[in-house]
């Protein structure tokens, strides 16, 4: 047998090496997806819901279809678990060696990795590296204001599986820097790319006063156990959703690690399915552990 049928076997068992681009939403992650996949070979990229592969759609649906926001996370999260496999067997077939992820924190991009059965990250690149402070914000405003975004595939996709959400197309030609430098590359690298206006971003954004979430929060964790006593509470709202932090007393023989981490989650799935926000985090502190009641 020849050597090269041996380099094709050991290559069909190589494991797939995974990269990641982190940044927060509209920060312009898939409009330089392509330039960071130029850069370390890779031809496959998870975003938003899809697995794109040399500019197609190989598998997968956008979160960009989704009617509200709170839909389009759970899409990008890939909390469905047929969406997930689906990916999962796409990438597997294709012996996809190399594959970039994007998401909007570290946190996300090694959570999307295991639900889709592929190692860890092996390099991450934070948005900051390969974009001006001037190129990020102008990025956000465009999403701000007029609610494009872009989808890293040619017009001709899109159109294809989502005609509704098409709403132009562009072609960027990135210029050779410090970070896309390459010998066999003289100037840059032209790329086309899709922008869509998704459904939920049609509908404008639900806001909530951090005097009413505080009120759910207080009712959650009353429901959860009335012996437990909020001392403090915080709530950071971003462009994405609310951010909370609960100082607390809990009484003495509490099983602490299963009961915060139940009461975290309920606090987030009662909250995102009375309201449709998105709750990112809930952070717990037990400031005190109070004495056993007399009897």
């Amino acid at each position: 047998m020849s050597a090269k049928f041996f380099d094709e076997i050991i290559q069909a068992f190589k494991p797939c090496t995974v990269y990641a681009l982190v940044g927060e939403s509209g920060t312009g992650k898939s409009f330089r997806s392509k330039l960071v996949a130029e850069k370390y070979g890779i031809d496959s990229i998870i975003d938003d819901g899809l697995l794109i592969q040399s500019d197609k759609i190989l598998a997968g649906h956008s979160a960009k279809r989704e009617k509200t926001y709170m839909g389009a996370v759970r899409v990008a999260l890939f909390d469905d678990k047929q969406h997930r496999d689906e990916i999962a067997r796409a990438w597997k077939k294709a012996h996809i060696k190399k594959i970039l992820i994007l998401g909007t924190s570290e946190k996300m991009v090694f959570k999307i990795a295991t639900r889709l059965q592929l190692p860890p990250p092996q390099k991450i690149i934070h948005i900051e590296e390969i974009a001006t402070r001037e190129e990020i914000e102008k990025a956000i405003k465009s999403r701000q204001v007029e609610g494009k975004h872009v989808i890293p595939v040619p017009s001709i996709e899109i159109k294809r599986n989502y005609p509704q959400i098409f709403s132009n197309s562009i072609k960027v030609f990135f210029r050779k820097t410090h970070f896309f430098a390459k010998k066999d590359q003289n100037n840059g690298k032209l790329f086309e790319k899709s922008i869509v206006q998704p459904e939920f971003s049609k509908k404008g954004r639900i806001e909530i006063s951090e005097a009413a979430l505080s009120q759910m929060v207080m009712h959650c964790v009353n429901e959860c156990d009335r012996e437990v006593r909020v001392k403090k509470m915080t709530i950071k709202p971003n462009t994405r959703g609310y951010r909370i932090t609960i100082l607390i007393d809990v009484p003495f023989g509490t099983q602490l690690t299963g009961k915060v981490h139940k009461m975290q989650q309920y606090i987030i799935d009662k909250i995102e399915s009375f309201t449709g926000i998105l709750i990112e985090e809930v952070s717990i502190i037990i400031d005190k552990i109070s004495a056993t009641p007399a009897t």
